[in-house]
């Protein structure tokens, strides 16, 4: 039987959690039932709840997309069932319609998509779906909510005679109307409507002489506004026609409400359906906002959450475009317990209670915002003891407090429970409160509970060293900055830091030098020596990561050389073949001109030939049979490669005329030196004046000292002014 205790939900912001999901319901009972989520108690309750949530979550990335459960509260409706001799108004037996409709599309759909949805089906199914009561309602109420003619025989004709009266009164009304006009008995405004009914606006002079029944008058008296005579007699069988329709409109109503009532526990069961279904969508969305997931739930005793980020402080990041930093926690049988040091302000109680709040978060059937590789196992109690909880009610003091907590949890502690204790030890005088914290420790410890605990207590990180099941753990800081880095490190005790953030902070060294020299030298060797571990950790770490990014350019950069190496030696296999082609042609070339020579000296036609026919058989010999295909093929590549050589070799003949060219220009000719020049050597960076020219020679003065130089050697940097 899992029970989770309502402080811890208290303690790690559960509520406010809730709150969020209520706000992703669409209708109000929605709303008052997502902030009723607790923990389940069953585990196979708890297994299916989540398997329905992450259904839901898989329906907003397909194409089958449930339909809408949108519906309103028929609470009222169903009581009204349960007493006899009740009747349902047009407008509740809409709702009733409505709802009937909804929860059978929505019951219909999941047997359609089974395959999709099995579990939201395999819930639904027990909804019986029908169309009776619809069809009923349907049959009697329009879509705009009124009851239709033909709903029964009587009321047909009933409407039926009273659209008659009604044309005879609109009838007799207008002769009145134009005789009483023509005889100047009426006002400009000649009518008006009074008490729903039709008058005549009549001058008050003229009351006497028209026939009808005065119903009022206008403020000043000289207007009388009366009902014709003719139009009276059928105006009173208008309102006898309207009272039988409304008492055919109630048997109605009655008759419908009677055929309906047998079914009002499915009415309730309907309500309560597209109830569970809106929670189940809340949750769902919440888990999309989050980019929440299902993790494995794992048998055995063990959790791995992987990236896992505190829902909250997530949501209200992203509202500040603010970054959140995630944390890897792992708990399992040999490594029970996780005692996180450091200084404060470095995340320690985030950390703890990200793990808190998203184990509870499971169990309460949400998913949760991990890496997809995390496991997650089930608690049979989660217990907390988080933040200052003096009581000033019942005289409490926070070390007292605490001590009850710790009773609690000495009652309860068993192997299937996880506790979380932030500061733990606190309240009271450090080495008599460490003391009983670290054998409070050492119980959970030997009772197999699964926990995690924050605290700056040396005697518990060095039980956390010392006992094989119990890991250390910190929040890592820049060691220059003592800024907080927000990355869980595993294996190692935090520093507390407490002098170097002091010293950050601007407490004189005097007095810091002092307070270190109030304390035993062995304990600020010990936390100077965690200090230095973790800033070497700290170092190593931006060490690993900068070998990573050096490893991974370099396999880039061979990638790139291999690539290259493979084009170029693809370059110089057509740049052989190229030349082999040019050597054949340029030994034809020579055979054919000795042939020539020969011929040119003898003159003997037949040598001639013979010779070139010998010539040819033998290049003939050498060449292989292809077809025409492949000749293209051999030729359109000793094109390409030709065409390639030519691009290059243009390329260093321009090369070559650019430097012809720039040699064959002239030098430019050299500015004429004078008296207060500021100039300098060619070769050289200082600086000075020209104080004396004699002889194609100037005496160039530096501040510290003067100089002759060839004029030849010197370059002008500025202008005499």
């Amino acid at each position: 039987m899992i029970n989770i205790h309502n402080k811890t939900l208290q303690d790690l912001e559960f509520p406010t959690v809730l709150q969020q999901v209520s706000e992703h319901c669409i209708t109000p009972l929605g709303n008052e039932r997502a902030l009723e989520i607790a923990p389940y108690r069953n585990k196979t309750e708890l297994l299916n709840s989540l398997q329905l949530t992450y259904e839901y979550v898989s329906s907003f990335a397909n194409d089958n997309r449930i339909p809408n459960h949108s519906f309103d509260t028929i609470s009222k409706e169903i009581k009204l069932l349960n007493i006899e001799n009740t009747f349902l108004e047009v407008h509740s037996l809409k709702k009733i319609a409505a709802i009937s409709t909804t929860s059978n599309e929505i019951v219909l759909f999941l047997k359609k998509f089974e395959e999709y949805y099995p579990q939201l089906h395999e819930y639904a199914s027990h909804i019986e779906v029908t169309k009776i009561i619809i069809d009923k309602i349907n049959a009697i109420i329009d879509r705009f909510g009124d009851i239709k003619d033909n709903a029964s025989d009587k009321l047909y004709d009933l409407r039926q005679s009273i659209n008659k009266v009604k044309g005879q009164i609109n009838s007799s009304f207008a002769t009145a109307l134009n005789t009483y006009h023509g005889l100047e008995y009426l006002d400009d405004i000649r009518e008006s409507v009074l008490e729903n009914r039709r008058v005549l606006a009549v001058k008050a002079m003229y009351r006497r002489k028209v026939k009808g029944t005065i119903l009022g008058s206008s403020k000043t008296g000289s207007i009388v506004y009366m009902e014709p005579e003719a139009t009276l007699k059928y105006s009173r069988e208008l309102n006898n026609l309207e009272y039988e329709e409304k008492e055919e409109i109630t048997r109605i109503l009655k008759e419908v409400t009677e055929y309906i009532r047998p079914f009002n526990e499915l009415f309730a069961k309907y309500q309560e359906f597209l109830i569970t279904i809106d929670v189940i969508s809340a949750k769902a969305k919440y888990a999309q906002s989050l980019n929440a997931i299902l993790p494995e739930i794992t048998e055995d005793r063990s959790m791995f959450l992987r990236e896992a980020y505190h829902p909250l402080l997530y949501l209200n990041n992203l509202k500040k475009k603010a970054k959140t930093f995630p944390q890897t926690v792992e708990l399992k049988q040999d490594s029970r317990i996780i005692v996180i040091s450091g200084p404060n302000a470095g995340g320690k109680s985030i950390t703890l209670k990200t793990v808190g709040l998203l184990q509870v978060m499971l169990q309460s059937g949400m998913l949760i915002p991990v890496h997809e590789r995390s496991k997650a196992c089930l608690f049979d109690r989660v217990m907390s003891d988080i933040g200052d909880n003096q009581s000033i009610e019942n005289h409490l003091s926070t070390y007292s407090y605490r001590l009850k907590q710790m009773n609690y949890f000495l009652r309860k502690c068993n192997k299937n429970t996880l506790f979380l204790i932030d500061e733990f030890g606190t309240g009271s005088d450090p080495e008599l409160g460490g003391a009983l914290a670290e054998t409070f420790l050492e119980e959970f410890y030997h009772r197999e509970a699964f926990g995690i605990i924050t605290t700056h207590y040396s005697n518990l990180k060095i039980l956390a060293n010392e006992l094989p099941n119990m890991l250390n753990a910190n929040m890592l800081f820049d060691e220059r900055t003592l800024e907080p880095l927000f990355k869980l490190v595993i294996g190692q005790a935090g520093s507390s830091f407490t002098f170097e953030v002091a010293q950050k902070n601007g407490i004189p060294f005097g007095l810091i030098n002092r307070a270190k020299k109030k304390i035993e030298r062995s304990k600020v060797r010990f936390d100077a020596t965690i200090a230095k571990l973790q800033k070497e950790r700290s170092k190593l770490e931006k060490t690993g990561q900068s070998l990573k990014l050096n490893e991974k350019k370099k396999i880039e950069e061979a990638d790139k050389l291999e690539e290259i190496n493979t084009r170029i030696q693809k370059k110089l296999e057509s740049y052989q073949e190229l030349y082999d082609s040019n050597q054949r042609l340029i030994y034809l070339g020579q055979k054919v001109d000795d042939l020539a020579d020969k011929y040119f000296n003898n003159k003997q036609k037949r040598a001639l030939m013979d010779e070139l026919f010998k010539l040819v058989q033998v290049e003939n010999s050498k060449r292989k049979k292809v077809n025409k295909k492949e000749k293209q093929k051999i030729k359109a590549k000793e094109n390409r490669v030709k065409k390639e050589v030519e691009k290059k070799v243009e390329v260093i003949r321009e090369k070559k005329k650019e430097a012809k060219q720039k040699a064959i220009e002239a030098p430019k000719p050299k500015p004429i030196l004078t008296i207060g020049d500021r100039v300098r050597l060619e070769d050289g960076r200082a600086v000075g004046t020209i104080d004396k020219i004699e002889k194609n020679k100037a005496v160039v003065n530096y501040g510290i000292f003067t100089t002759n130089v060839s004029l030849d050697q010197l370059e002008l940097v500025e202008r005499v002014k």
